[in-house]
């Protein structure tokens, strides 16, 4: 083989490999942008939501009054499609903590429908006094299996899509909770709140 030939070889070789590297030096670069692009994404959402959570708060002030809550339409517990009133005691688990008592407005309920703005359901703690206080929010729409049934399929709020807590025999209700008016260790959107304890 001739040494112009061999040398034709190494030069492209080299060449070659040249562009391996650079092309493996540009991989950090590339991870690192879809990276910031995901922090950016991730930073937008938490923004939003944040935006989102304080709305809720300015509608759902006047609620701290029970009273208030009372006369916009809501009432301890929900009537079912049995005309059975259920969910009227204060909700606790045994490991998890409690939720309170739930508040639930029957035309909200009726609708099927979730407006962030307007939850189905508004969740007090007792008070020392015998009093109530907001401690959370509650969107509530009713499942397939619920009595009546209501919507097939999960629906959202938030961005977030609910679930269903209680299976048949339970009430069988999509929800999601916000504790917006008590801090929450479990976090903001658990169902349970260790910090909030049934008499």
């Amino acid at each position: 083989m001739s040494q112009k030939r061999i040398g034709w070889k190494l030069g492209l070789g080299l060449g070659l490999a040249a562009l391996a590297v650079a092309g493996l030096a540009l991989l950090p670069a590339v991870a690192t942008a879809e990276e910031d692009a995901a922090a950016h994404d991730h930073a937008a959402h938490a923004a939003s939501l944040q935006d989102e959570l304080a709305k809720v708060r300015r509608v759902t002030a006047r609620f701290h009054q029970v009273g208030e809550a009372i006369a916009a339409g809501y009432e301890l517990g929900w009537v079912n499609g049995s005309g059975v009133r259920i969910i009227t005691g204060c909700v606790a688990n045994p490991t998890a903590g409690a939720m309170g008592y739930h508040y639930f407005h029957p035309g909200l309920m009726a609708d099927n429908a979730v407006d962030a703005l307007q939850p189905e359901a508004l969740v007090y703690e007792s008070t020392p006094d015998g009093g109530r206080k907001l401690v959370a929010l509650e969107w509530v729409v009713r499942g397939p299996d619920s009595n009546p049934p209501g919507a097939s399929e999960p629906p959202s709020v938030l961005g977030m899509e609910m679930h269903v807590l209680v299976p048949p025999p339970g009430p069988a209700f999509y929800l999601m909770h916000a504790w917006v008016w008590k801090n929450n260790p479990a976090g903001m959107f658990a169902d349970w709140n260790p910090k909030v304890i049934c008499p």
